[in-house]
Formats: structure tokens, sequence, C-alpha cells
């Protein structure tokens, strides 16, 4: 169970939602961070009482401390904050809510302290899975995922003695705000349209790549990583209800799943309270008010994103990182208004075509393969 946790993205969805977590529970806070919210971080540090907070953004750091100045906590700032949080000695769980590949590092930090990572941050697996777990297996620091796909498949495969008794793992997929339609239609879709998940209130980043399907061929990487299986034991399938977070299917034919209300505190509390179960009444599932359960296969030709993911899965190398890399500055692109929704996929594939492959990358290349698929695809913005 967790006692004391730094979370690194407290302003963000998952950060606020950890926060409410964490009065429920009465675990300690020892370090938050944030971009650059100072109005939020400040109200989240005089609730909390942290001994440390850190904003990447120096400017809003300098600010930040100017107004904390009364309280005795340290502000940083930077990438070096983001690293002092993560290793902050009182915490012993680390949930890393920040959104793409700038959790890498922190995680790799707090990895090498023996914490146990309450992973929220799916890109830090996607890019450098391979070495995520390789340095959690040789210091016995815990993953414990907090995506809710991932934690029901966590929790299903708690009975599991041997994994090789799992024939495959079902990734369920909402289809986002664009279910049905065509790559004709999706073309004339504004930021605005993007934003609307049917059931899920999620940062922007993700919100934009559940509409693409990249979150979840995202979502596939991650689980192969997690869990060491190849491409071919992963798959993915739409769940408009998202009351089915996952499920296992296992070599005798017999699947398990977890449900539950689209909620994220629901696999948050989880992972704080893990191996135990917090208990938790309020907004449980209703099996007899909830609607029917419908499952179908993703169109891959349409929302080629998700067809690009598992490319790139089967790939291996930096293929990921650069994927994921120019996927994050397509994505940023799109929220600023600069290009249309199709041309998110087009300028991941072009980004892959572009940046040469690296095998057995070491982390010094999946660096640099994230920093050239991101110059790639700004060079197609001048």
């Amino acid at each position: 169970m967790t006692r004391s946790i730094a979370l690194l993205g407290s302003t963000g969805s998952i950060g606020r939602q950890t926060l409410e977590v964490v009065r429920e529970l009465g675990v300690a806070v020892a370090a938050l961070t944030a971009n650059s919210s100072v109005d939020l971080i400040e109200r989240q540090a005089r609730e909390f009482s942290p001994r440390l907070v850190a904003l990447y953004d120096e400017a809003a750091a300098r600010e930040l401390k100017a107004r904390l100045s009364d309280t005795g906590i340290e502000v940083l700032s930077g990438m070096d904050g983001l690293l002092a949080a993560a290793t902050a000695e009182e915490a012993d769980t680390v949930v890393t809510a920040v959104v793409g590949m700038i959790g890498l590092k922190p995680t790799l930090a707090a990895i090498s302290k023996g914490k146990r990572i309450a992973l929220a941050n799916k890109e830090t697996l996607v890019c450098a899975g391979e070495l995520v777990m390789d340095a959690a297996a040789r210091t016995g620091a815990e993953i414990i995922p907090v995506d809710s796909e991932h934690s029901a498949i966590f929790q299903c495969l708690q009975g599991c003695r041997d994994r090789g008794e799992i024939r495959r793992l079902v990734l369920t997929c909402s289809g986002g705000p664009f279910y049905g339609l065509s790559r004709a239609e999706l073309a004339g879709k504004t930021r605005a349209d993007a934003l609307k998940h049917p059931n899920w209130t999620m940062g922007a980043k993700i919100t934009i790549d559940s509409a693409t399907l990249m979150n979840k061929g995202l979502e596939i990487i991650e689980a192969m990583r997690l869990y060491r299986l190849p491409p071919e034991k992963v798959s993915a399938v739409i769940h408009r209800q998202s009351i089915v977070h996952s499920l296992v299917e296992f070599c005798d034919g017999a699947y398990l799943a977890q449900l539950g209300i689209p909620d994220m505190k629901l696999p948050i509390r989880y992972a704080m309270a893990y191996p135990f179960r917090a208990e938790h009444t309020p907004d449980a599932l209703d099996l007899l008010s909830c609607p029917p359960l419908t499952f179908a296969r993703p169109d891959e030709e349409t929302f080629r994103c998700l067809a690009v993911a598992r490319r790139c899965a089967e790939a291996g190398g930096t293929s990921c990182a650069v994927m994921n890399g120019a996927n994050e500055a397509a994505v940023g692109a799109f929220l600023r208004e600069q290009i249309g929704f199709n041309d998110i996929p087009a300028l991941v594939e072009a980004a892959l075509d572009t940046v040469e492959q690296v095998s057995n990358p070491a982390l010094a290349d999946i660096l640099e393969a994230d920093r050239l698929a991101r110059q790639a695809v700004f060079s197609h913005l001048k």
C-alpha cells in the first residue's frame, strides 16, 4: 500500500484525479510537478504541503517560488526539477501522469531508486519499453499501469501463474467521437469536434489520440512491453460503452475481463492500494442499468494511425520512438489548428519514411529518434 507519492503532472486530468484519490486514502504527498500552471499547483501545494514542487517552465517556476515563499516548500524548474521529484526520498510511489516523451527520464530515475511506478505515461513504454522493463527488473521497481486498459489486464492476470497460458490480450477501444465515419468525412473535422470524446474526460492530447485511434496503437505497444508479448498476442476491439476495460484470453479458451464505469480513479486507486483493494462504493457499476455491451472490429483503413502503430510494433528498434515523436508534434499542430485531422497520420507516416531507424537502440538513440521525428513534422509545417 502506498504511503507517500511523488506526482508528476499534478495539474492534468490524471494528476487532478490522483489527488482526489489521495484525499480518500489519506496518502502523503512528497512532491508535485507540472508544466506551467502556477495558480493550480499553488493551490495544490498549499493543500498537500509537499516538500518539493517543480514547474518545467522556468519563468512559471520563478513566479511560483515567490508565491510560496511563506511556506518553506522547495521550488525547482526544468528537467532537473522533474528528476528531483521523481527521486524524492520520502515517496515510495511515483505517479507518472505527465503527457508525452518528457516522462521517460523521470520514470527511469524513479526506477533506479527502486520505487513503485504508477504509470499513466504510455509514451515511456512505447518509446523505450525494453530499457524501462529491464531497468525495473534490475532494481526490483514495481510498474503498475494506470491506463484503464492496462490496469484491467494487470488485474485479470493476478491469478495467472504462467504467462505461457495467455493466448492473447484484448484491449477495448471506445472508437472515439468519429466512430463509423469515412476518411472523406474525417477531413473536415475540427479541433472542437475531435475533443468531444463520448465517454471519457481527458486531456487534449490523449483525446485527439483517441479520435485518430493512435491511442489504441500506443496501448498495443505498451501492452507488448509490459507483458513481454509479441505483436500477434495483443489485439484491440471497438467497445463503444467503455464498460469492459480489457480482456485476457487464455489457452483453454476462457476469457477474464475487468468491468467498471468509465472512471480513471478506479485504476489510480488500484495502483496506489496494490496488492490490496481500497474500499469505495459510490458510482459503482450497476449491471441492471448499464447498456448492452457490444464489440466490433476497428477500421484500420480509415483510422490509419492504428495500422501504423501495428507496423511499428512489428518493426521494433527506434520505429516506435519515431512514430510517437511525430504523432506528438502532429497532434500539437492540429490542436493549434495548423493542419487538418487527416494530416496527423500522413505526417507520422512521412516521418517514418524520412528518419533512419536503429535496431537495438540505447537511450541516446531513442532520444535522437524522437528529436528527428519532431523535426521532420515541423519541416512540413513551414
